[in-house]
């Protein structure tokens, strides 16, 4: 087999991917050798030629990349509700500044909301001042989930463990510097589940 024209290949590539994107479906090899002026033959030999570089497939006349798998994966809702404190437990009032749509493939599927990080109680697990940190809403934990906190009235983000020796529930944070905060009981309003990162 002749080699392929790489930059050739590449236009092809972003064309069959435009148009799945555009259209939800993969254009034919009669499109795309009409949209670059080759034979259908030819077009059909790059588009399998493409098939497993570079995150992308053709088989069976379907087309996919890690652009067209997202849009296909769809997304969920998440409402962005203000600040979360990693530190010691604040009162946050719980306002909604925006809602962002998260791609399953991603994110998964999950009733979700998003925190912004304030604080650095939680550097070393990756999660800094002015980060989103994406919440899954539930009641249930496993010990060494990073949990958003009810304690009272206020709320913290942090890692939870179970101390059944002293019959106490342990907040830690993931910063030396830092020590437990060890409680009788808390709410969990959710579990940590992602981190965006936000430069």
């Amino acid at each position: 087999m002749r080699s392929k024209n790489p930059e050739l290949m590449e236009k092809i590539r972003t064309f069959a991917e435009n148009y799945v994107l555009e259209n939800g479906a993969c254009p034919s090899t009669t499109q795309v050798g009409e949209a670059f002026g080759i034979s259908r033959g030819t077009a059909y030999k790059y588009m399998a030629a493409m098939d497993g570089a570079g995150g992308v497939s053709y088989r069976g006349g379907v087309f996919e990349s890690g652009a067209t798998r997202l849009r296909k994966g769809g997304t969920a809702r998440a409402a962005l509700v203000g600040s979360i404190p990693c530190g010691t437990p604040e009162e946050e009032p719980e306002e909604v500044e925006a809602y962002l749509n998260l791609p399953t493939a991603i994110f998964g599927e999950g009733d979700f909301y998003i925190l912004r990080a304030s604080g650095d109680s939680m550097i070393k697990a990756g999660i800094e001042t002015g980060d989103l940190v994406v919440i899954e809403k539930t009641s249930q934990a496993r010990e060494g989930d990073i949990v958003v906190a009810l304690v009272g009235n206020e709320n913290t983000l942090k890692r939870y463990f179970v101390d059944r020796e002293r019959g106490c529930v342990v907040l830690h944070p993931e910063n030396d510097a830092m020590e437990d905060i060890c409680v009788r009981s808390c709410v969990i309003q959710g579990v940590a589940r992602n981190v965006i990162k936000v430069l």
